[in-house]
């Protein structure tokens, strides 16, 4: 009758010692000290989770003023590192000129962005999740979520309703001259009533053992309209997983920002993810930072 109690014992002194390491590893306190939020401890799991609601502004969705209860809540959860002490994933709920400041928060506090989208159609205002990530000292990863909040909080401040617009202005017709951007890039690119276009193509092998290419949609593309001297670019960059990370500071380095993160297809090989980006000034100066970025990427193998 005892003896399977008796075998249990070690099992259950091993998790309940996992756990208590993981807590003490993780120093639940202090992250909730630096992140400035309180959170909850999951034994099972070995996951502190801390939450910030989205209230300084309400959002309606479908007309409705939706509870932040119902997916409007930034979170970030620590757990024990594989390579480094801790790790952490969350999710930030943003505005539309919040995406890109708190982006390049993320970057400065050693953190990664993994991916950015809308969740709901028919927000007003419009609404984007930010996913994040990291591997690091609890310091640094809790301090990164804390600047990507305080971030937030800031550019509410300064403008308590969220910007309708990047600045505006894009001049109109458009007199791109694609000699320009053909010499920066390397490329031959396409003219469309004072527009232009380039793209590059890539490769990978769907599930059906079928190879695609540029025209299929596997493709890194740029265009223009404006003037030389003050122009807009807009496009995608299709990139292996570990171009992301890279691709991504570069562009916002340049001032350029990205508009969303996501995938195309699925059982493609090697993986694509692909970023949507929008950026302006002078053809010459968004054809370098183009240049540069591109130069990061390295051939599918």
């Amino acid at each position: 009758m005892h003896r399977p109690t008796a075998r249990l014992l070690p099992a259950l002194a091993f998790v309940l010692a996992s756990a208590l390491t993981a807590s003490a590893a993780l120093d639940t306190a202090r992250i909730a000290q630096l992140t400035g939020l309180a959170g909850t401890w999951n034994e099972t799991e070995g996951v502190y989770k801390v939450t910030a609601p989205r209230t300084d502004l309400p959002v309606l969705v479908d007309e409705w003023k939706m509870p932040p209860f119902m997916g409007l809540t930034s979170w970030a959860s620590f757990m024990a590192g594989g390579k480094q002490d801790v790790m952490v994933m969350g999710d930030l709920v943003l505005f539309e000129d919040e995406v890109n400041p708190v982006m390049s928060a993320l970057f400065d506090a050693g953190l990664t962005v993994t991916a950015l989208h809308n969740h709901f159609l028919h927000d007003q205002p419009k609404v984007y999740f930010m996913h994040l990530g990291g591997e690091g000292t609890l310091d640094t990863l809790a301090t990164g979520v804390r600047r990507a909040l305080d971030q937030i909080k800031t550019l509410r401040a300064a403008s308590p309703a969220p910007a309708k617009s990047f600045g505006g202005g894009i001049p109109s017709p458009s007199t791109i001259t694609g000699a320009l951007i053909d010499a920066a890039l390397g490329t031959k690119g396409t003219a469309n009533a004072g527009m232009f276009k380039v793209v590059l193509g890539r490769t990978a092998k769907m599930e059906c053992g079928c190879t695609i290419g540029k025209d299929m949609g596997l493709n890194t593309w740029a265009a223009f309209a404006g003037t030389d001297t003050n122009a807009v670019v807009d496009g995608d960059f299709a990139v292996l997983e570990d171009e992301l990370q890279p691709v991504l500071k570069s562009l916002r380095t340049a001032g350029i920002n990205i508009v969303a993160i996501h995938h195309h297809m699925t059982h493609e090989s090697p993986r694509y993810l692909f970023l949507h980006y929008w950026g302006r000034g002078p053809v010459v100066d968004l054809a370098a930072a183009l240049k540069k970025t591109l130069a990061l990427q390295q051939p599918a193998k």
